[in-house]
């Protein structure tokens, strides 16, 4: 894995996770909240050294944090008995980053999962913390603040696409382009109303600043993801790996995810 990727991953897993969960409800998830610093802090070590049983073991810890993080998910439906599109995106949110976490054992491994190469395994490790996790749990919030259709598009379309970017890795590259067109489109429906409703309703200049920020972000690194998938599928030009890690990856990271969680968790203590 590249510098810049470990950084990235990094911060997926030690601050935007947890920061996130923290928005998810209240009372929700109580112990895994607490002791996601266990796997979290492991499997970061983990990025930092070479292959082999080291990384490999310490890889596996982080795994089973994001597994069972993924065991919140049946328990939340069962508690809360709610397929609503704000939910569907939050239950969403809560499995993705055990993809995360299986891509990392076996990159850490040196083991090619399902026939897929390891710089593929490292740059699904980052795709499923933040067009995963991130943006499936923002896209629920906003669709529980925005009433309308454009906010159920949004909480349903990210769920949706990031499920059709998964099997396109194994379907192909036209699957691939078809969940990033609708990952995409989902989105820049969170774009548009966080810019529009969410960001306008705040007279705090911090907090309208972050969101801002996230939302025009997203536009421009969805615009690059869209122009990878297509270039991937058709053979047209496109940006590569080195390129979309420096811009789209690092833009989603610090841009959208990052700001997201602060400017959310600033309206969760403003609304407390």
């Amino acid at each position: 894995m590249s510098v810049l990727v470990n950084l990235i991953v990094m911060l997926g897993m030690l601050v935007v996770v947890p920061a996130g969960l923290l928005l998810v409800d209240a009372d929700a998830h109580p112990s895994i909240r607490r002791t996601w610093p266990l796997f979290a802090l492991p499997g970061a070590a983990a990025l930092w050294l070479p292959r082999g049983a080291v990384a490999l073991a310490l890889a596996a810890l982080y795994a089973l944090g994001t597994v069972l993080l993924a065991v919140e998910a049946p328990r939340r439906l069962a508690r809360t008995h709610s397929l609503a599109p704000a939910e569907i995106a939050v239950l969403t949110a809560l499995v993705t980053p055990a993809v995360a976490g299986v891509a990392l054992v076996a990159e850490r491994g040196g083991y090619e999962l399902f026939g897929f190469t390891l710089p593929i395994l490292a740059l699904t490790v980052p795709h499923f913390h933040f067009a995963g996790f991130t943006a499936a749990l923002v896209a629920g919030l906003v669709c529980r603040v925005v009433a309308g259709r454009v906010g159920q598009f949004a909480a349903l379309s990210v769920p949706l696409g990031t499920l059709l970017v998964l099997c396109g890795y194994f379907i192909g590259d036209w699957a691939e382009l078809a969940g990033a067109l609708v990952l995409t489109a989902g989105m820049w429906a969170v774009a548009l109303l966080t810019w529009r409703d969410i960001r306008s309703a705040r007279r705090d200049r911090c907090t309208r600043a972050l969101l801002a920020c996230s939302a025009a972000v997203l536009v421009a690194t969805m615009l690059l993801a869209l122009s990878w998938a297509v270039g991937e599928a058709t053979g047209a030009p496109h940006p590569n790996v080195t390129w979309m890690a420096a811009t789209h990856g690092l833009g989603n990271a610090l841009g959208f995810a990052l700001c997201s969680v602060l400017a959310w968790r600033r309206l969760k203590e403003i609304t407390a």
